[in-house]
């Protein structure tokens, strides 16, 4: 057993000593409690630390709390034993050495009986190359005191039990539902030796139909003798006629891939035999048999490839530069995000995200006060989880150049220490997809989507009263003239981007676009390729005035006075925001409801001016649209019973929801507008949809007040707590014994809904309160206030400014969809541009700013 000198490199810590097994045993006695087996449900983390990116592999290897299974780095296992008193840690290590001959050149790979960590080794590091040696200790604090594993014959048996729990544990991602991302297939048993008939059969990359059954959907490949058939039927009688399983049952031949799912990362593979999905590790040599180029496919539902559908095949290698030779970067903000397998959509919106100052502000500059009063699990924290990832792409820890030449021998004879170059943001996105059911699949999603996903928890998690997303925050401008009676309404949004439509009206080869609009439908007809087409180039300026200009809507002030008249709805910019963030809409639908991109090219400004946009509001001899709503007359009988908002959930008027629902409302907005209109009838519901659907939680579900007791309608708004629930004694001395004042600690509780750790970070993130004591005293006696200072109403936030702007990055997606093909992220910095292409980054040579899909200024003085 060694000291803490030992463990952490101090002088004299070299030397150990030996304890018998008693002493041993009577060294745990005190931490037996604290000691836990991991249950079932029990997330054991031995991969990557909590608050970074250190892991076994790392130099100061990963320690294991005992007792809640979160893995910490050297850095911050301290701190977290600091705030548990938790002290028992199994310490992890990998030791990587290279295996080298005497000539210099590296042996055959032998085998290792010390590989007993369930770890995935690193990326850069050929497993022939290297051996792997691994080490766990249990290491005892304060003290540091080290217990070499496995030590059976003196440790307690419960000990002994939970060490070899926790070390045969498996990744916490693989215990998610089916559906999640990270859900992991077994490997099918006939993968190794499947039998392959040298039959001839060559597979064409599109045109394929059902063996069978002149079926051109759901159809699967048999990897043994090349047959295509279609799949089973789903449960709306869709999909297919089984023959691929009648064709099993026939020849027993086991397994085959979805057709039009195949792709560089993968296909979908079923095992008849197994009756499951499997993996298939020898997939690209199974389907080379039969003519199939796995590593140049990218796959689409409908069975054509992203190559034959896309007209300039080259988009792929424009955009990520292919043929330039691309000097790669390294330190601080040069840090790459490894691919989990399509998370490259991720990737490029994190990159941009954190190269703004008020993110690295608001979540890096905060590291320390983030990750002290992060909550006991950080994992399940959004904010931690954010600085984490800050940190690791701004540090420069995980971007270091490769060792220079001269020193690599002397650098292998002693222990290989890996450079590594990119994170793995698998714990983050574990937590931000965590029970939205498109970012927690395995599929590729939309960059923009995730955005505005990543903003809604940016707004939802908010670091005291700064928020970092306020700077995309803006305020538009939306007027709409009736043309019956040329009266006109303005109303206000805010939103967060600013989408620009294609205008292809404006493009150089018009003719052009109109003929390959009519080879695509008969190419989609006929299953044909189609022939390349030169990209259409479309002036900015025709899109900047697209977003400007008059469109046909819907006027449903017009509906609701039963007139069928249309209004002409136009947008401005009522505040411009510190960043503008601009989606090009390059993404539609084909007349079949497949999905594609335009292929345009358009010549996105360095510099943009956009304050001819700023909204004007009412002109001089406009005249507005009176708000034809009716005032809602609730009879008698049951008007206490509608201000009171005491109707029972289950007595709602359903035939009134879904004539509103048959109109094209969310059913959620539905359920509200009936409830709070006292079930007056369809119609009465229908004026309480227009008031209100513009508002954020419009189709969010129907909360119900309590019963008796029913908060106020201002507290329900605002999500404050009422005063007149005192927070529990026994938490108010806990915070109290920190040293916080007793009106601190009951302000913060009743702020955070008696939550301990939110009332923490609350107190920390409002010092402006910490000597407010009669603010505090004067609402403790104030017993019939129903919402405290902290949940006023606000305004909207926004940061107006001057409408000019200067480009500092842009996402590109190459493929024919936003649910296919790959992101990239080009980013302006030290005054030149850089590629960031996952886990590569590099200096870029020709950025495609022409070819973006996702572009970001920020404001520049005029």
């Amino acid at each position: 057993m060694q000291r803490r000198g030992a463990l952490f490199g101090m002088p004299g810590g070299s030397g150990s000593r030996k304890m018998a097994a008693g002493d041993i045993g009577e060294l745990l006695v005190p931490h037996m409690p604290t000691i836990r087996v991991p249950r079932s449900g029990d997330r054991v983390y031995k991969n990557e630390c909590a608050f970074s990116y250190d892991s076994p592999n790392s130099e100061g290897g990963l320690y294991v709390c005992m007792n809640t299974f979160l893995a910490f780095g050297r850095e911050h296992v301290e701190r977290h034993f600091r705030k548990t008193g938790q002290s028992v840690y199994m310490h992890l290590k990998r030791h990587v050495r290279e295996v080298r001959g005497a000539s210099g050149g590296a042996l055959p790979k032998r085998r290792n009986s010390k590989i007993f960590l369930d770890l995935d080794t690193d990326d850069d590091l050929n497993s022939d190359d290297y051996e792997y040696e691994d080490e766990a200790k249990l290491v005892i604090f304060p003290d540091h005191y080290e217990i070499a594993l496995p030590n059976i014959e003196e440790l307690p048996a419960l000990v002994t039990i939970a060490c070899d729990a926790v070390l045969s544990s498996k990744s916490p991602y693989r215990k998610q539902d089916p559906d999640t991302w990270e859900n992991e297939l077994p490997v099918s048993k006939y993968a190794n030796n499947l039998t392959q008939l040298d039959n001839g059969v060559r597979i064409p990359p599109s045109g394929w139909k059902c063996a069978r059954c002149d079926l051109r959907e759901n159809l699967w490949l048999n990897l043994t003798d090349g047959s295509v058939l279609c799949g089973k039927w789903f449960f709306d009688s869709s999909g297919g006629n089984g023959h691929a399983l009648e064709h099993y049952r026939d020849m027993g031949y086991p397994l085959a891939v979805k057709l039009g799912t195949i792709s560089p990362d993968g296909a979908d593979v079923y095992s008849f035999q197994e009756e499951e999905p499997v993996l298939d590790p020898h997939l690209a040599k199974h389907l080379a048999h039969f003519g199939i180029d796995m590593l140049h496919m990218h796959g689409t539902e409908n069975g054509l490839r992203d190559n034959d559908i896309k007209p300039r095949v080259s988009e792929w290698e424009v955009i990520q530069e292919t043929g330039t030779k691309l000097k790669p970067m390294y330190g601080p903000g040069y840090t790459g995000l490894k691919n989990l397998g399509n998370s490259c959509y991720l990737s490029s919106v994190m990159q941009a995200i954190f190269s703004i100052p008020e993110f690295q502000r608001a979540y890096v500059g905060n590291l320390p006060r983030i990750f002290d009063y992060s909550p006991l699990d950080p994992t399940q924290d959004f904010n931690t989880q954010m600085t984490k990832l800050g940190h690791g792409l701004l540090s420069g820890q995980y971007s270091k150049p490769p060792v220079k030449s001269e020193l690599i021998e002397q650098v292998m004879k002693e222990e290989h220490k890996p450079q590594q170059n990119g994170i793995s943001p698998r714990m983050f996105k574990a937590f931000v997809s965590k029970s939205h059911p498109e970012f927690s699949s395995n599929r590729q999603q939309d960059a923009q989507e995730f955005f505005l996903h990543l903003v809604n928890l940016v707004e939802r998690n908010r670091i005291g009263s700064e928020n970092p997303s306020d700077v995309f925050r803006f305020l538009v401008e939306e007027r709409i003239q009736c043309c019956q009676t040329r009266k006109v309404r303005y109303t206000e949004r805010v939103d967060y981007l600013m989408q620009l439509p294609v205008a292809m009206e404006a493009a150089t080869n018009k003719d052009e676009l109109i003929a390959y609009e009519l080879t695509r439908r008969e190419a989609e007809a006929n299953r044909r390729p189609l022939p390349e087409l030169v990209r259409a180039k479309i002036p900015f300026s025709a899109c900047l005035q697209a977003f400007s200009e008059p469109e046909n809507v819907d006027d449903f002030w017009s509906s609701a006075l039963q007139a069928k008249s249309a209004g002409v709805k136009t947008s401005r910019f009522a505040s411009f925001p510190e960043y503008l963030v601009v989606q090009i809409k390059k993404f539609t639908f084909g007349l079949d409801w497949v999905p594609k991109k335009f292929d345009v090219s358009i010549d996105m400004p360095d510099l943009l001016d956009i304050n001819h946009l700023r909204a004007r509001g009412l002109q001089p001899g406009e005249e507005e649209l009176p708000d034809i709503s009716p005032p809602i007359v609730i009879p008698d009988d049951s008007k206490d019973r509608l201000m009171n908002q005491l109707i029972d959930p289950s007595d709602i008027d359903e035939s009134s929801v879904m004539q509103l629902a048959e109109m094209g409302f969310p059913l959620e907005a539905c359920r509200k507008a009936v409830y709070f209109t006292g079930n007056m009838g369809a119609e009465v519901a229908f004026n309480w949809i227009i008031v209100h659907m513009e508002e954020p939680d419009f189709a969010e579900p129907l909360t119900m007040p309590g019963y008796g007791g029913a908060a106020s309608a201002g507290a329900s708004v605002f999500g404050a707590t009422g005063l007149d629930n005192q927070p529990p004694e026994e938490i108010v001395a806990i915070i109290t014994s920190m040293g916080f004042h007793r009106n601190q600690a009951v302000q913060a509780l009743r702020a955070t809904n008696n939550n301990l750790e939110r009332a923490l970070d609350w107190i920390f993130s409002h010092p402006e309160f910490e000597e407010d004591s009669d603010f505090v005293i004067e609402m403790e006696n104030n017993a019939n206030a129903n919402i405290i200072s902290e949940a006023k109403p606000e305004g909207p936030r926004v940061k107006d400014g001057s409408g000019m702007y200067e480009l500092f990055a842009f996402i590109s997606h190459m493929g024919t969809s936003t649910m296919s093909g790959h992101y990239v992220c080009h980013i302006k910095k030290e005054g030149r541009w850089v590629i960031y292409n996952d886990h590569r980054v590099c200096a870029s040579e020709r950025p495609p700013k022409d070819l973006g899909y996702m572009y970001f200024y920020h404001r520049v003085p005029r």
